[in-house]
């Protein structure tokens, strides 16, 4: 050991502020800040050498100089206390796995750590409590109004404990499981999130729209499947009435007590299992046939009306084959070729017909140019039996609302969206899974406002999937991966962002910059058309960008009226500024860019813009629009950063 040289001065006097108390055997000086505690040392020295070798013992004691001031030159070592591990000498080498060493050692190890916290701590209230008795200089400070926090002060220490608070307290006694069920889309299940999330209590939530196999249990258990239902442990305890009841009349925190102090039996609801489906795909009744043609049938690429068409095969050919394989007639061979086609197991090379005799070439969805750049495709297609349409729809707007509700994922005001955390989620997963299903979905059975709040609600999802795949685009590259080459193959046709925003949404429009048209004529994609356009769709479209309208989804049943609130808190928010003096409006760039959509005119424009205000904008507008005179229109600056 090396010694450390000490060159300060120290009168004796300083003996008479040392103050000494003992706990355990544990001898410990506190000396006021600044204060040497050196007199007395060479005794300590001559403690320890004892237990030296005497060669180091000689070294040390030879180089102790006094010089009659009462201080020598050297840090004393503290003397070896009884309750520290005792040496023992070296055992034998024995050659020993790592692994093996440190599984053999770790109980002394925690036991001494144990034992040396808990004769510290027990040193330190000793001693604080001499301190206080013996001088004026420990300050305790004990808020009554607080008493979270105890502080003490010493003479160059400083002491603080946290005291836990009624609400930790109570937390560590409850070793019960609190089990929410809810559903999505609920203002009932979204309050008692919050009332738990208040108190900081934990809890496990069964969205019985996600985890639907548990609306089942629900009912056995309650005996119906209203929500939200809340169990304390294996209790029913009934839903948020209860427990507002509770909290009220002050019973909470005792029923809490009892209900929730034994740990959860067996009999209660269990959490859910993550990574497995609820719901079985049933294997479609053609794909047998559809099988075999795969392997049978002639596929090579051809040329037809001078252009080369890859991965084909002659209809002429597919019915015989059929035919042959069900040992049926040409009549019904024709049918189930028609059928097939009609279920999008195989297409018209050109799109000109379902399924026609003659000489026609067809492809399998598989072997489509487009089917390799889609996302919801996994190197073959599904070939479950399509699910009803109607059944897809209301099952994406369940999943993506559960992910916007969920605490963590999206902020309350619905503005940031945590992507990462996203793609962790058993909602988001599953949402992959159902996205396969709308490879071979029927559209043609939506009606109108089905149609509408599908493609919005499917347009913000894929908006989700794209940024979690892709990334968000940062330059004018970026957009045209993001909005035009992410893809999902739907009812057997590819969809963009952009197909869906201008091709269906915008009624086959032109998007802003472009010089063509989505759909061409005859277009299979054409008949989803909406009759009329709704200018209120590019409020309820979400882009993962900072200036566009924020994350939500619709229901086919309000669909309409859930526009019109997504168009008005827009332009609450951001979408417009009004300068009386000067006579001008700034508008959101988002009217700038699809302007044929609300009017001619500017004045068009601003009278539409008119119908989802309110308060003062509203009035502000509305005398400007009124007085005749010229009004100017300043589009604001789009922010393209990703809405993280």
């Amino acid at each position: 050991m090396n010694p450390i040289g000490i060159h300060s001065e120290q009168n004796e006097a300083d003996d008479a502020d040392r103050k000494t108390f003992s706990d355990g055997g544990v001898e410990t000086t506190v000396v006021p800040g600044g204060q040497d505690g050196g007199k007395g040392a060479s005794d300590s020295n001559s403690e320890v050498n004892k237990t030296l070798d005497s060669n180091v013992a000689k070294e040390v004691n030879d180089q102790t100089n006094d010089n009659g001031s009462g201080h020598n030159q050297y840090i004393p070592a503290i003397r070896s206390q009884a309750h520290f591990p005792k040496p023992e000498p070296p055992k034998q080498k024995v050659e020993r796995s790592q692994s093996l060493l440190i599984a053999e050692n770790m109980p002394s190890i925690g036991k001494y750590i144990m034992d040396r916290s808990t004769s510290f701590s027990a040193a330190i209230v000793n001693g604080l409590s001499s301190l206080k008795e013996d001088t004026g200089d420990i300050v305790v400070k004990n808020d009554s109004l607080n008493l979270e926090v105890t502080e003490f002060k010493i003479p160059g220490v400083k002491v603080i404990v946290k005291l836990k608070s009624e609400e930790e307290r109570l937390r560590d006694q409850l070793r019960g499981r609190i089990t929410l069920f809810t559903k999505s889309n609920c203002e009932k299940c979204i309050a008692a999130r919050k009332f738990f999330k208040e108190r900081g209590l934990r809890y496990v939530e069964i969205n019985i729209d996600v985890f639907t196999k548990k609306a089942e249990e629900l009912i056995e258990r309650a005996g119906d499947a209203e929500v939200p239902k809340i169990f304390f442990n294996n209790c029913l305890i009934g839903g948020l009435e209860t427990l507002k009841s509770w909290s009220e009349s002050g019973e909470l925190e005792d029923k809490m007590r009892d209900l929730l102090g034994p740990r959860c039996p067996e009999e209660a609801p269990k959490a859910p299992e993550y990574g497995i489906n609820d719901d079985e795909d049933e294997g479609d009744e053609l794909v047998e046939v559809v099988n075999y043609l795969r392997r049978t049938l002639q596929i090579q690429d051809r040329l037809i009306k001078m252009k080369i068409v890859k991965s084909c095969f002659a209809g002429t050919d597919m019915v015989e084959a059929i035919i042959n394989h069900l040992d049926c007639g040409r009549r019904k061979g024709f049918a189930t070729a028609k059928t097939m086609a009609q279920k999008h197991f195989i297409h018209h090379v050109f799109g000109e017909n379902d399924f026609e005799k003659g000489n026609h070439y067809y492809r399998f969805l598989e072997h489509e140019p487009f089917i390799m750049g889609c996302f919801n495709f996994r190197t073959i297609t599904n070939d479950n039996e399509p699910k009803p349409a109607s059944f897809i729809a209301d099952r994406l707007s369940k999943l993506m609302f559960a992910i916007v509700e969920m605490d963590g994922y999206v902020s309350d005001n619905r503005l940031h969206v945590d992507y990462l955390a996203i793609s962790k989620t058993e909602e988001f997963r599953r949402y992959i899974k159902l996205a396969r299903d709308l490879q071979r979905i029927n559209l043609k059975l939506f009606t109108p406002n089905e149609r509408l709040a599908f493609f919005l609600n499917l347009y913000n999802a894929m908006v989700i999937h794209a940024v979690i795949s892709i990334g968000h685009p940062e330059g004018i590259l970026d957009n045209k991966a993001f909005f035009l080459d992410f893809q999902y193959v739907i009812g057997g046709y590819p969809y963009s962002l952009s197909i869906i925003e201008n091709g269906i949404l915008r009624n086959n429009r032109r998007s802003p910059y472009s010089l063509t048209k989505p759909f061409y004529e005859g277009d299979r994609r054409l008949h989803l058309v909406p009759m009329r356009l709704n200018p209120l769709i590019h409020f309820g479209l979400c882009n993962g960008t900072r200036s566009s309208p924020k994350l939500r989804f619709f229901t086919a049943q309000n669909v309409q009226e859930e526009l019109k609130t997504a168009a008005m808190e827009y332009f609450h928010n951001e979408g417009i500024e009004i300068d009386w003096e000067l006579r001008t409006v700034y508008l959101t760039r988002i009217i700038k860019w699809f302007s044929v959509d609300f009017g001619e005119k500017d004045r068009d424009i601003l009278e539409w813009v008119l119908n989802y205000l309110d308060g003062r904008n509203a009035q502000l507008l509305k005398n400007l629009l009124e007085d005749g005179d010229i009004i100017i229109i300043i589009y604001q600056d789009y922010d393209w950063s990703g809405n993280l």
